[in-house]
């Protein structure tokens, strides 16, 4: 790919995140991780740690986001929500640290069904148009 083509789709990534709706944030968010971990699961598997490592590195700070700006005083889950924010970043860390592909998989096992209850979620709300700093929504400030 050539720099102008890099720079043209970074662009669009850029602006594609600074226009969505708080719904469209966070599912893209959960895609993002999910990529992120599946890509993790298969390096793990082949044994090229440096790109495992990146790749759950990048989850973890995902899940930190979604962590931070989670409110869990919004709805009766929330509580619960942050709990498996919490056990999910101890299990990428240590899959990390110990090489360990059955934690990636439990993530994601757990992460999955979450990011397709998102995704039902955000198509069964109206289109809205305001951006993604008007926060609030779906318990996320």
């Amino acid at each position: 790919m050539t720099f102008g083509v890099q720079a043209q789709r970074s662009q669009y990534n850029r602006d594609a995140v600074l226009s969505a709706t708080p719904v469209r944030l966070l599912t893209m968010l959960y895609d993002r991780l999910l990529l992120d971990l599946n890509r993790a699961a298969t390096a793990q598997q082949g044994e090229d740690w440096a790109v495992a490592t990146e790749n759950l590195l990048h989850a973890q700070a995902i899940v930190a986001e979604l962590s931070s700006s989670l409110n869990v005083d919004a709805w009766e889950g929330g509580e619960g929500l942050l709990a498996l924010y919490t056990y999910v970043s101890t299990a990428l860390i240590s899959a990390n640290i110990h090489r360990d592909i059955e934690r990636t998989r439990e993530s994601i096992a757990l992460l999955e069904p979450l990011r397709q209850t998102w995704h039902e979620a955000a198509g069964q709300l109206p289109s809205q148009a305001a951006p993604a700093s008007s926060g609030g929504t779906l318990g996320f400030a």
